[in-house]
């Protein structure tokens, strides 16, 4: 697909991936893998990988360490985006957000529509900025993880990077 307009030379963007769920592990965290691949496919580098319970201090102690690291430049979140009581990593990552990209979330929203139906109107996912840091947060199912990678998050990184901090994230941090 042609983009609008074309960016400098790629980047590598440091990922860090967070599963938030209580009842994963890093043996039965497929979302979470699928993440990896996906990144690590397009020449992206994992940075970090961890799980946490959906307990909110627990998300926002995590979004806040890997948004304060330069050495990560994304961070993509699986888990708990849903508006079941225990789902807590929108509250707890939305007021982290400097600069929303509200444009991500209703992006997501129509394309699992054409995926799920009308179950698409519960998911909360959203993107933004947390500083310099790139954040989003995806369902964690393993077909709207791989739907947000393929379709919306992997065409846009290098874009979305340069737009941030120009050609070379790493110096610009």
């Amino acid at each position: 697909m042609p983009q609008p307009h074309p960016d400098h030379q790629p980047i590598i963007a440091r990922c860090a991936v967070l599963t938030i769920s209580d009842s994963r592990t890093p043996d039965n965290d497929t979302s979470g893998q699928v993440i990896q691949d996906l990144l690590i496919a397009q020449g992206h580098q994992i940075a970090a990988y961890d799980l946490c319970a959906d307990q909110p201090d627990q998300i926002r102690t995590q979004a806040i360490a890997w948004g304060d690291d330069p050495d990560i430049d994304l961070v993509i979140t699986n888990g708990g985006t849903g508006i079941a009581p225990r789902d807590s990593t929108v509250e707890a990552i939305a007021p982290l957000l400097t600069t929303p990209i509200p444009g991500f979330g209703e992006l997501f929203r129509m394309l699992s529509f054409k995926q799920v139906g009308s179950r698409a109107m519960a998911s909360q996912a959203l993107g933004g900025m947390m500083g310099k840091t790139l954040v989003f947060v995806l369902p964690g199912s393993t077909k709207a993880v791989t739907l947000a990678l393929e379709q919306l998050i992997l065409p846009e990184i290098n874009h979305l990077l340069t737009q941030l901090r120009g050609s070379t994230p790493a110096e610009q941090k």
